[in-house]
């Protein structure tokens, strides 16, 4: 049986609208989320993903009307994120149509939480965020517990942000991948803060470091500029499938384009 890979767009969500920033901040508006996911349904998109970047921080819960609304206008799986700290958010998220729900901070604060909707709803239904930054170190006794990647001379560590990447917790983003898979997730969505919104390409480090750690279906998120930068998630990041926002949102590329380009390099991809 062929395993496609999945082009998944994103669509970060304030106040309403579409927004895309870099490295989490100086966001700019894109959109409405509702026509942006129908136009992506219509793309060819293989999943879609609906992030509420505020809800946390703004201490509410997700806009369950708005995912509502989306939901009605597409038959894509769809994914949504953001301020979801309870079994009764889970609930109404999936009520409103929803396939699955993505969770960071209140599994982070609480990881019997994970547990506990993992059990009550499938881990088919849950996705853990992962939000993740590089942090360098001057020299590998400073490690401690942390997984150590080297990059060029020096030697970095992942470091687990919550939030909506406002908030350091010092937790090691392999090994929380690693309790994440225990506690009965599906599916990660590691995302970087270091490359995100930059288009200068995915994380591939810390890609496939959780990737090859977890064995799960991993999401590459935060970065990606050209198609090339997808088609290295897939091969170099052992990525699953490749989440990607203002290159779609900006018409800079196109889904098919994409999708194109991947096949013309040896990946399975599924085309309409």
């Amino acid at each position: 049986m062929t395993e496609y890979k999945k082009i998944i767009p994103c669509l970060d969500v304030k106040n309403g609208r579409v927004v895309k920033g870099i490295q989490f901040v100086n966001l700019r508006d894109a959109g409405n989320p509702v026509e942006f996911a129908q136009y992506y349904q219509e793309e060819g998109a293989d999943e879609l993903v609906f992030l509420d970047i505020t809800a946390t921080v703004e201490k509410r819960k997700t806009v369950v009307d708005l995912v509502k609304k989306v939901a009605e206008g597409i038959t894509i799986p769809f994914t949504v994120g953001g301020g979801i700290s309870t079994i009764e958010d889970v609930q109404d998220i999936l009520n409103a149509g929803a396939d699955k729900v993505s969770v960071n901070s209140a599994g982070v604060k609480n990881p019997q939480f994970i547990e506990k909707i993992c059990n009550e709803f499938g881990s088919e239904c849950i996705v853990s965020a992962i939000d993740g930054k590089r942090i360098y170190m001057n020299t590998i006794d400073d490690a401690e517990d942390k997984t150590l990647f080297k990059i060029g001379e020096r030697y970095c560590w992942f470091d687990v942000l919550t939030h909506g990447g406002t908030k350091s917790t010092g937790i090691d983003a392999i090994k929380w991948a690693e309790q994440v898979k225990e506690l009965g997730v599906g599916s990660i969505l590691p995302t970087s803060k270091t490359f995100d919104g930059t288009k200068e390409g995915y994380d591939l480090v810390m890609t496939r470091g959780i990737a090859e750690a977890t064995k799960l279906p991993v999401i590459a998120s935060g970065g990606a500029g050209t198609a090339q930068h997808i088609l290295e998630a897939f091969i170099e990041g052992k990525a699953a499938a490749a989440l990607a926002a203002s290159i779609f949102h900006f018409r800079e590329l196109t889904i098919r384009e994409v999708k194109e380009y991947c096949m013309q390099n040896g990946i399975s991809m599924k085309m309409e």
